[in-house]
């Protein structure tokens, strides 16, 4: 299965980011993707206040856009992430949708990001949203695909949870900030990969967002890691992209059984 992330900037206007996200994935169907992964809440990064104006119950415009686009191309597509209204909350979520446009499977983030980095005005994730609560993994061709968001990545017991579920793809649509990117994006990205002995696609937002003034700026470099700990494409720091590679479940078979840490468990089914 040939699968792509996509890398955009997810500040300012709704309609352009919409736009620009549709146009990544035509890219991506172009290139023979059967799978491709938008970045965490890609149709709008911003102020709290706005996210919270824009948040829309699944059904609404950007879903239904993202439906619309599947259905075109008919192709497996995890929405990044979108600001999902729901009974008076509102969530980070992750839907994934086939290739006739449905629904196949909704993740909302777990892990919130609460975090006063340097230089920077405080990020406040549980400020807007509620936390998820479930695990969630979907088959995906050959493959399984798990589901996670973002700052998700620093929580190993999630992506154990997902393989013991029988994931051999994780999905990381992310904002990574840039301060913390530098440091930690590749590292946790490959660590996960070769953990879990499973392909990892992340689709990370890329430069400024929020008020000038905040100091806030997400990292870029999308990538393809493969299951051995490779990184098998990469996009750079600045730019929109689209970053496509092949991904393998007889790859995900050998590694496991050429290196059978997975089998070498003891500490329980979770573990």
């Amino acid at each position: 299965m040939r699968a792509a992330v996509c890398q955009l900037n997810g500040a300012g206007d709704v309609d352009h980011n919409v736009a620009t996200a549709l146009d990544l994935l035509a890219r991506a169907a172009a290139e023979g993707a059967q799978l491709a992964v938008l970045p965490e809440l890609f149709a709008r990064y911003g102020s709290q206040h706005d996210m919270r104006a824009g948040a829309e119950p699944v059904g609404g415009p950007i879903t239904t856009a993202l439906a619309e686009a599947s259905r075109r191309h008919a192709m497996w597509v995890v929405g990044g992430s979108v600001c999902e209204a729901d009974a008076g909350r509102v969530y980070n979520t992750s839907l994934l949708l086939d290739p006739a446009g449905e629904i196949a499977a909704r993740y909302r983030k777990i892990h919130l990001f609460d975090v006063d980095l340097p230089g920077q005005q405080p990020i406040r994730d549980s400020a807007l949203f509620t936390p998820g609560a479930e695990l969630v993994t979907h088959d995906v061709g050959e493959l399984r695909l798990g589901l996670t968001i973002c700052y998700d990545l620093r929580f190993p017991e999630l992506y154990r949870g997902l393989m013991v579920a029988g994931a051999t793809v994780l999905a990381v649509p992310s904002a990574f900030q840039a301060f913390t990117g530098r440091a930690h994006w590749q590292p946790l990205l490959r660590a996960r990969a070769i953990e879990e002995q499973s392909y990892v696609l992340a689709a990370d937002q890329w430069g400024p967002w929020g008020r000038p003034e905040a100091g806030h700026r997400t990292f870029g470099h999308s990538m393809i890691v493969d299951p051995w700990g490779t990184i098998i494409g990469e996009a750079a720091e600045e730019g929109d992209a689209v970053v496509v590679a092949e991904l393998d479940p007889d790859e995900v078979r050998r590694v496991r059984s050429s290196l059978p840490a997975l089998a070498h468990r003891r500490l329980g089914t979770v573990c």
